[in-house]
């Protein structure tokens, strides 16, 4: 499965637009970069689509009404609870910070995931 790469400038945009908060962390995953608070991820870029993890129906529900809206991940293996973004957005970091916020709150909520024991090497 061929995973699309984001250009730096996404990368850029991401990360000023993910929230320093506590518990919060930005890390490379899958060749992109994601966004984790408490071990859970709760935004990431796929190439250069941006989405965000929505464990409220309702409120996801709303999101994906917004026009632009989409999947999130690769075609086959979309992951459910998440929406992609619109592209237009990226010209208004202050709705993605928005939205990225409403996705922090949520998962925040979320227990946190256990630690994954090191492998003896």
């Amino acid at each position: 499965m061929h995973v699309p790469r984001p250009s730096k400038e996404t990368e850029e945009l991401f990360r000023s637009v993910v929230p320093e908060a506590p518990g919060v962390s930005v890390r490379p995953m899958f060749a992109n970069l994601c966004a984790f608070v408490n071990g859970t991820m709760f935004a990431g870029l796929f190439g250069d689509s941006i989405g965000v993890r929505l464990p409220d129906e309702g409120t996801r529900a709303e999101l994906r009404a917004v026009e632009g809206t989409g999947p999130y991940g690769p075609p086959g293996r979309r992951m459910a609870a998440y929406v992609s973004l619109p592209e237009a957005w990226k010209d208004d970091p202050d709705r993605l910070r928005e939205w990225i916020a409403v996705a922090l709150e949520q998962v925040a909520r979320m227990p946190p995931k256990p630690a994954k024991p090191r492998k003896a090497g």
